[in-house]
């Protein structure tokens, strides 16, 4: 049941039973199920002939990870700051099964900015954040989703798993969006799931010059915001 709720996303923000049946791999009698209880619960609701979406009594749950997240709560001031000192908007993603998740985010004041909200994920192996995040994998758990992406979308990933092992961070253009650079460094915190500080931007303003500034500062941030929730965890 808590795999169908899961399976809400916000590229499927509303799904019909069979849909939901297919997701979490059940018969559609047991989905059927467990959409009413949720029902009854009021976690979900339908919006139109059978159809169903998740209500508004989640958001309280989402409030709740965030402020139960100590890297987020800790990062924050650290982000801050590069957004002041780069101009663009920096994120916060922490591995989570087959994706990378938004734990927060800090946006820039100019007219054209990207936009991402805490909670939206990306697929493992898409972009410089879900390739950097892919890396930082232990051997096993990496090897494991290497094989599965190779087989959805070619084995490319593998050669851009090197460089950013090999180079500790990844950059790439217009994989998620048209026309947004996109770069990402690991953030080493101990006991913590594998988690990056990504730089992004339109790739109109972020020339040669930029880009070398961006990862050299991104890469300063994200050994402080490990440095500090270091300190913190003691």
């Amino acid at each position: 049941m808590l795999q169908l709720l899961l399976s809400f996303t916000e590229q499927r923000w509303e799904a019909s039973v069979a849909e939901l049946a297919e997701a979490i791999g059940s018969p559609v009698a047991t989905a059927y199920r467990y959409v009413q209880l949720l029902k009854e619960l009021q976690l979900l609701e339908e919006s139109r002939s059978g159809r169903y979406h998740v209500t508004s009594r989640v958001m309280p749950l989402a409030r709740a990870a965030r402020l139960a997240n100590d890297l987020a709560r800790v990062a924050l001031p650290v982000m801050e700051e590069a957004v002041r000192e780069l101009g663009e908007t920096v994120l916060l993603f922490q591995h989570f099964g087959d994706v990378a998740v938004c734990s927060d985010r800090v946006e820039c004041d100019r007219p054209m900015r990207f936009t991402f909200q805490p909670g939206h994920s990306i697929p493992l192996g898409v972009g410089a954040t879900g390739k950097m995040l892919l890396a930082l994998l232990p051997d096993g758990e990496r090897e494991r989703q290497v094989a599965r992406i190779s087989r959805e979308r070619g084995a490319e990933v593998r050669d851009d798993l090197k460089l950013a092992l090999a180079n500790r961070y990844m950059q790439s253009w217009g994989e998620i969006e048209d026309g947004v650079w996109c770069c990402s460094v690991p953030v080493e915190v101990d006991r913590h799931r594998p988690s990056v500080l990504t730089f992004v931007g339109p790739a109109t303003r972020i020339g040669d010059a930029e880009r070398e500034r961006a990862i050299t500062a991104l890469r300063a941030y994200a050994e402080q915001i490990g440095k500090a929730i270091s300190e913190y965890s003691v």
